[in-house]
């Protein structure tokens, strides 16, 4: 069996998704669906159970899974919102949770490959690469300090020899909109498009960036699903790794692609970015793939502009 967390939100989804077309489906869908429309993204795949996650955690803490062959915990359940400041609230949930799965996954020996994220990297002043020594990240809102206590955490306890933490850069596409203001900035702006065929982006309050030139690394979501296989499929690679395509776009740009998917001519309006959020605003990530390149991972990476047409027309456009 393989478990995986998060399983109706939309990087689980699409995983699950990715591991039906191996011919998989002996997997554990574990997630807390509450109210949303997160069950959605469940329709159509193949999985052998469902649990919500406090029903799991009891499992998992009284030992109902110890006749049951466990091959890899895929953890991607976690509050995702950079902008929660409930530090409290993201320890339970980011940090306590991954570490009671590590320890099921020692006992079980099971792989196990969580999420981490790029938010640990904080501004950016030590690079963003993946061999850069984990106590020297300093990240800038508590999210980013959850994923980042995670990440020591498993160093120090030589998770990392046998584990694989991803660090996720900016990732979109399907599966995302329950999401709502966490979602992506293509999945916003497409809704801005057809409300009003105006979309809205944050000044630049930083010297060297021009309104809009913010930078960041996006991801298509169906390339991460690929490196997640790819360390599912072998299991002698360990520790931690970047997940981006190690190439720096700015959100005019994706904004832009998202008009072209759409057939209309860009309009952008810059407005002030809140202040809570100016000191805690990443203006430049760009993951460094050199240790991906060299785990073997040599897939090329969907560029900006395919994947938000593919995004936009294949799936957006049919409301999802």
């Amino acid at each position: 069996m393989i478990i995986v967390t998060g399983g109706a939100g939309f990087i689980g989804s699409r995983i699950i998704k990715g591991l039906n077309q191996l011919g998989l489906d002996n997997i554990l869908v574990v997630d807390h669906l509450g109210n949303k429309d997160k069950y959605k993204n469940l329709i159509g795949l193949k999985y052998a159970d469902y649990v919500e996650r406090e029903e799991f955690i009891e499992a998992v803490q009284s030992g109902q899974f110890a006749e049951t062959e466990i091959k890899a915990v895929i953890h991607m359940g976690a509050c995702s919102s950079t902008t929660e400041l409930n530090a409290s609230f993201l320890v339970e949930n980011n940090y306590r949770y991954s570490q009671a799965l590590a320890h099921f996954c020692i006992e079980k020996a099971a792989r196990y490959i969580y999420a981490s994220s790029a938010a640990t990297y904080g501004d950016g002043a030590q690079g963003y690469s993946d061999e850069c020594p984990l106590l020297d990240l300093v990240p800038l809102n508590p999210y980013g300090w959850s994923k980042s206590a995670f990440d020591l955490w498993a160093e120090r306890n030589d998770l990392l020899e046998f584990a694989v933490g991803l660090k996720f850069f900016n990732v979109f596409g399907p599966n995302e909109r329950h999401k709502q203001d966490m979602r992506s900035v293509v999945s916003k702006s497409y809704d801005q498009i057809q409300e009003s065929g105006l979309v809205k982006l944050f000044k630049s309050h930083k010297e060297g960036f021009e309104d809009g030139m913010q930078l960041r690394d996006f991801i298509y979501v169906d390339d991460v699903v690929s490196v997640v296989l790819h360390f599912l499929q072998k299991p002698e690679l360990s520790g931690i790794f970047n997940c981006g395509t190690g190439k720096a776009r700015s959100f005019k740009d994706l904004v832009t692609a998202t008009f072209n998917a759409l057939g209309r001519e860009p309009n952008i309006e810059y407005i002030d970015m809140p202040e809570h959020l100016r000191e805690r605003y990443q203006y430049f990530t760009e993951a460094d793939t050199t240790k991906l390149r060299a785990a073997g991972y040599n897939k090329p990476f969907t560029s900006l502009e395919d994947g938000v047409s593919d995004y936009v027309k294949n799936y957006l456009v049919n409301g999802n």
